[in-house]
């Protein structure tokens, strides 16, 4: 058994590690410039260039301290909600996680701190393999847009923090989430 096993996982492996040959993709360049061509990448983090100024210095509507502070800056948007039973980050999030993504690549020093969280509903074990989840996705977004997997940790704590303890839609929508939390504040 282990003789035809062991031959075709290696093929499997070997055949999924495969690399695209020569495929070009236009990756957009939010710095002001015109679109950029990458070979062989899906697509490139914005750099700490393409979230700089007002985003990642503080500056933006007057305010100079810390940024992830300002009200106005989308670095004080600490959380990615989710559907329910699920684990995909929405579109909707990308402007926020682009934001984080800049002021992280612009700050080598800083860690930050993915928690994953889930509503009631499920089994424990459930709740706390789908919280991780939630944090993995956040953190891979963070990676695709150029973060240091250095500077991320995901962790999970399932239905254990919840936001609202109510029992309605909308008390479940606030507990399915994922909290960025800065390890410095």
């Amino acid at each position: 058994m282990n003789k035809i096993f062991l031959p075709v996982l290696l093929t499997l492996i070997l055949s999924a590690c495969g690399t695209t040959t020569g495929t070009q993709a236009t990756v957009e360049d939010r710095t002001g410039d015109k679109a950029a061509t990458a070979t062989g990448a899906e697509t490139a983090g914005t750099g700490a260039a393409g979230v700089s100024g007002a985003a990642v210095d503080g500056k933006q509507d007057g305010y100079t301290g810390d940024p992830r502070k300002n009200p106005a800056s989308p670095l004080s948007k600490r959380d990615i909600f989710f559907d329910f039973d699920s684990f995909v980050v929405k579109p909707e999030y990308r402007p926020v996680l682009e934001a984080h993504a800049g002021y992280l690549m612009a700050k080598r020093d800083s860690r930050v701190i993915l928690q994953g969280n889930a509503d009631e509903r499920g089994s424990r074990e459930y709740n706390l393999a789908l919280g991780q989840k939630r944090a993995e996705a956040v953190r891979k977004a963070l990676a695709v847009l150029g973060v240091n997997d250095s500077q991320m940790e995901a962790v999970s704590f399932g239905e254990e923090k919840p936001r609202n303890e109510g029992d309605t839609e909308e008390a479940y929508a606030q507990n399915r989430r994922t909290d960025v939390v800065y390890g410095d504040e």
